[in-house]
């Protein structure tokens, strides 16, 4: 058995969600095998931890009540190689796990190795449309920001704005728009010199229309679904899975949430209903979920969106709902967000990058 399999998609039914996430985040495959052992006790893939967290599971539950005890497997010796390409195309799975008659795990086949030598049938370009909103003034990252627009501060030798549009660049986007005002001027002239197969679009705000006012002005541009993100983070999710999970759930707007864990760095004290201490807990750990400020958002909703008027996106989200719309959450791991809109995060953006 591959050596990457043993270290990568290998878990136990007491691996907690969160723990399952950062397994999946690392691994890059879809899928994780539950083992006891050699033994094959079923398979977790990340459809079903989002399922789980969104409905409320806390992050340190462990996943045995939610992983897959009747997945698909194939038998050593019992299957016809030139079967396997159908088999994957079928069942729409990442992987399959090979066991021997006492369900020991022997090999994984993986699906983009099957598909090796057609690689456009798995790894297709994505048709979508990005807009970064790129016209903050970034005033928690002075003073970089008194000299530098916030899209320009750079991360280990290029700008934050170009780790962003490489990371939709590998998926195949080549369309942008950017949305400036504060340092355009700045912006324009570091594009006129950077050399990229993509195209940049700008908006040029005629004044601050907070973190979603311009969407309104390029509401006949878009044809499918965009993905909208602020020009201070950093999110590394598998486009077409987002994607796919936006339209399967019919969402008019999804948000992308890490799985945040914050510790209280003192004693908790809790009282009784008399106002005595009841007890103290000593540095707790709580889990949420955070929003990292990417979205999926449908084009027919940014009409919603007041023309030339200061709009943020909370208050976008909250009409949204407010109107019976499909507000979805894509959950994923803490390691797989990256924000850069102020010190403390940037400094640890510099170190991960």
């Amino acid at each position: 058995m591959k050596k990457f399999a043993t270290k990568k998609i290998l878990i136990s039914k007491k691996t907690t969600i969160k723990n399952a996430l950062k397994s999946l985040s690392l691994s890059g495959k879809g899928c994780l095998l539950v083992m006891q052992g050699q033994i094959l006790n079923g398979t977790l893939t990340d459809g079903d931890l989002r399922r789980s967290i969104l409905k409320g599971t806390a992050l340190n539950q462990s996943i045995e009540y939610i992983y897959n005890k009747k997945p698909l497997i194939l038998k050593q010796g019992n299957y016809l190689s030139k079967n396997l390409k159908k088999i994957f195309l079928k069942n729409k799975i990442d992987l399959i796990p090979v066991v021997n008659s006492k369900n020991k795990l022997i090999n994984v086949l993986f699906k983009d190795e099957i598909f090796s030598d057609k690689p456009n049938k798995i790894l297709k370009k994505i048709k979508n449309e990005v807009v970064i909103m790129a016209g903050g003034k970034g005033t928690r990252l002075q003073p970089f920001t008194k000299i530098l627009p916030k899209p320009l501060v750079p991360i280990n030798g290029k700008p934050v704005i170009q780790h962003i549009i490489d990371k939709f660049s590998n998926y195949g986007i080549r369309n942008f728009y950017l949305t400036i005002n504060f340092k355009s001027k700045i912006i324009k002239a570091f594009f006129s010199e950077f050399k990229t197969k993509s195209k940049i679009n700008f908006y040029e705000e005629k004044k601050p229309l907070g973190t979603i006012g311009a969407l309104r002005n390029l509401k006949n541009k878009f044809k499918n679904s965009i993905l909208l993100t602020n020009c201070d983070v950093i999110v590394d999710v598998n486009y077409r899975e987002l994607i796919k999970f936006h339209e399967d759930e019919k969402n008019d707007l999804t948000l992308i949430a890490s799985a945040k864990e914050y510790s209280v760095p003192y004693g908790l004290c809790t009282l009784n209903n008399e106002g005595y201490l009841d007890q103290i807990i000593e540095k707790p750990k709580y889990d949420f979920l955070v929003n990292t400020g990417l979205y999926v958002i449908n084009p027919k909703v940014i009409s919603l969106i007041p023309l030339n008027s200061f709009y943020n996106m909370n208050d976008f989200i909250t009409l949204l709902k407010l109107k019976k719309m499909r507000v979805g959450v894509f959950p994923i791991d803490d390691k797989n967000w990256l924000d850069v809109g102020e010190w403390p995060e940037y400094k640890k953006t510099v170190s991960k990058l």
